[in-house]
């Protein structure tokens, strides 16, 4: 990934998490972080992978930024000064999820052994 990239990637997480924090209504006690942001070369697109909590409002979170996905990119536009901005994209981070699941297969061995 080249220098351009990563300081693509790093304004663009830093722009969105605070569109998320002033900008998007959520109900109380969801709560949205950027754990990613993934930018292609061309710029043309961007994932930006978004962790939930609680995990068990996932799909709400997804249907309320899908819902405000063209207000959120017309705020990034403003915000970035870029002469190509990026399509966003949001996509859940399982990761945490991931390392749960493996961790408990783990624990299951362990007590097995």
């Amino acid at each position: 990934m080249s220098l351009r990239i990563k300081k693509v990637n790093s304004l663009i997480k830093e722009q969105i998490s605070e569109i998320f924090t002033r900008e998007l209504n959520l109900k109380p006690g969801v709560f949205l972080t950027v754990a990613k942001v993934d930018t292609t070369r061309d710029l043309r697109y961007t994932r930006i992978f978004i962790s939930v909590f609680p995990d068990a409002d996932r799909n709400y979170a997804l249907v309320a930024l899908k819902n405000e996905k063209k207000r959120i990119q017309k705020s990034l536009n403003k915000k970035m000064q870029m002469k190509i901005i990026p399509k966003i994209l949001f996509k859940i981070d399982t990761t945490e999820a991931e390392a749960d699941e493996i961790e408990k297969i783990l624990r299951k061995i362990k007590e097995e052994k």
